[in-house]
């Protein structure tokens, strides 16, 4: 009955909607704060921080403030690093490094950590599972940004390189002021010209902390406090859109979060979606107490002509939150997790944004639990190659404090498991896969698909990840793939170009009636140093 029901809603066009019930499971001390949090293999996740107290060490006993979580032992191992690495931003670039950039300023002199605000550091492309032998490249004096940066963005463009964007030159806390850095630079740089940096008006008017993503035209959206606009790289214009409704204000340190819903074949429209942050529409003061307000606002527009003209589209999550996490999912889904109901401190529960749902059902908490750990600023959570989410970090001190301290820095690591993990239940498997594929190529997959998934929706999901920190996911994208399943046989198509998927490494899942596989890695593009030519074909776009 139940297989026959299935069929009826998959032939009547309707998705099946699995119950959700899902599990915290604590596992393991990070050693150090992970306010930066990036997936970076099947079995390891690069963690960033501060030096200020961190308990985890480097063999010759000099505190830490970098290290590579194993996702397979629960242990982190303890990397050096020379510059701060404090409040960083990152992507990563077309063949395959990890590149952090910037950081926070010199805090002790004559001791490391090293001014970080100019700081490039390089990692991977890692293959030991353990991480042996994978270190951060660093040369300051080298190699470096133009300009001295704290808080800033960094995004991975269609050439494979980095766009930098604002900050602060120095350490006042809410990058406002003669502190501001209301600019633009490359990495890379650019057309030859080393150093360049550009001027920002709407970072200059916003305040320059910023959440932005690459869209399939290749120029950026740009959300910093509650102004927008597209900012085009070629002419270096600057086009603002409808501001927030409300008031809300979404930059650090009254965080909201922001996501680039997927993108899906032919039209490949942008749509962006902005939860949580402050209910006040005063700029951020001096101080942050538990009482200031935060808001249950959720606010998604469409880069298209007529979405524009529509506007935000404003929906109510059930509870007001601040500091919230957006994890996208597999399924294109969005979990909003960690985060308070006001100020900067509290307990707050889960909750899933159901992304092609109607508006008005797209919210639920329905099977999502709460953690009794409070996760606050400096938390993080990001998914996993086994799909899984980690959790883990909170600090809202301004040094590692222990408890009996209310709201004490924390270390210990949870994991968010889906129910399809935690009970075992049959998962979609990708068997084998090519490691590298080329825009609009198609390449061949082995796959299982469990009987009792496959008469729900199939969907191939090319992910990254993001960077993240401070609540923003940079660089988060899926892009649904079109395919053919013939018994244990998947054809996938890449994505047409380079603008649709910046090239570089990517993750890829199998998700069938909402179940979805282990991630398998997966280079997209020629693997070339950046700046890249473009790949791929051109295909007519709606969006902006």
């Amino acid at each position: 009955m139940r297989n026959l029901l299935s069929l009826f809603l998959v032939l009547a066009g309707v998705r099946a909607q699995r119950t959700i019930e899902w599990t915290f499971v604590q596992n393991g001390t990070s050693g150090i704060v992970p306010l930066e949090l990036i997936t970076v293999s099947p079995t390891l996740m690069i963690m960033y921080d501060r030096a200020d107290g961190n308990p985890l060490t480097l063999p010759d006993g000099e505190q830490a403030w970098a290290a590579l979580w194993n996702l397979e032992t629960n242990t982190p191992t303890a990397i050096p690093t020379i510059t701060d690495t404090f409040c960083a931003g990152g992507a990563f670039i077309s063949n395959g490094t990890l590149v952090s950039v910037a950081g926070n300023p010199l805090e002790t002199p004559g001791q490391p950590p090293a001014d970080g605000r100019m700081g490039i550091r390089l990692f991977g492309p890692c293959t030991s599972p353990t991480g042996e032998n994978c270190n951060v490249f660093e040369d300051p004096e080298h190699v470096h940004l133009a300009i001295t940066r704290w808080y800033p963005t960094a995004l991975r463009l269609p050439d494979g390189g980095l766009i930098v964007i604002g900050g602060s030159n120095t350490n006042v806390f809410y990058n406002v002021g003669p502190t501001t850095e209301n600019s633009i630079e490359f990495w890379p740089s650019r057309a030859g010209e080393p150093g360049a940096v550009i001027p920002s008006q709407f970072l200059l008017d916003a305040v320059p902390v910023n959440m932005s993503f690459v869209l399939p035209s290749g120029k950026i959206f740009m959300i910093a406090n509650n102004i927008t606009m597209i900012y085009d790289i070629e002419t270096n214009t600057e086009t603002r859109l409808p501001d927030l409704p409300n008031g809300v204000r979404v930059a650090n340190p009254f965080d909201g979060t922001a996501q680039l819903l997927p993108l899906s074949a032919p039209l490949y429209e942008a749509t962006v979606l902005v939860c949580g942050g402050t209910a006040s529409d005063a700029l951020p003061e001096l101080s942050l107490n538990i009482t200031d307000p935060a808001t249950d606002q959720c606010s998604r527009i469409t880069l298209t002509p007529a979405g524009l003209a529509k506007g935000w589209e404003v929906e109510r999550m059930p509870e007001t939150r601040i500091l919230v996490e957006s994890v996208l999912l597999p399924t294109g889904d969005v979990l909003l997790i960690n985060g308070a109901k006001t100020g900067i401190f509290g307990l707050s529960k889960c909750m899933l944004y159901r992304t092609s749902f109607p508006a008005g059902q797209r919210i639920t908490q329905e099977g999502l639990p709460s953690s009794d750990i409070a996760r606050m600023y400096h938390s993080a959570a990001a998914l996993t190659g086994k799909g899984n989410i980690m959790v883990a970090g909170s600090n809202p001190q301004p040094a590692v404090i222990l408890p009996p301290a209310m709201f004490p820095t924390e270390f210990r690591v949870e994991y968010l498991n889906p129910d399809f993990m935690t009970n075992n239940s049959p998962r979609p498997v990708i068997l084998n896969s090519p490691t590298q594929i080329l825009f609009n190529q198609k390449a061949t997959l082995k796959v299982t698909v469990p009987p009792s998934l496959s008469l729900g929706e199939i969907q191939v999901s090319l992910m990254d990840m993001g960077y993240v920190t401070h609540a923003q996911h940079a660089n988060s994208r899926l892009v649904f793939l079109e395919h053919t399943l013939l018994g244990d046989t998947l054809e996938i198509t890449a994505p047409p170009n380079n603008f649709i998927y910046p090239p570089g490494p990517a993750w890829l899942f199998l998700v069938a009636d909402g179940v979805y596989s282990e991630g398998v890695q997966i280079m997209v593009g020629d693997g070339g140093n950046p700046p890249r030519a473009d790949q791929g074909i051109k295909i007519p776009l709606n969006s902006l």
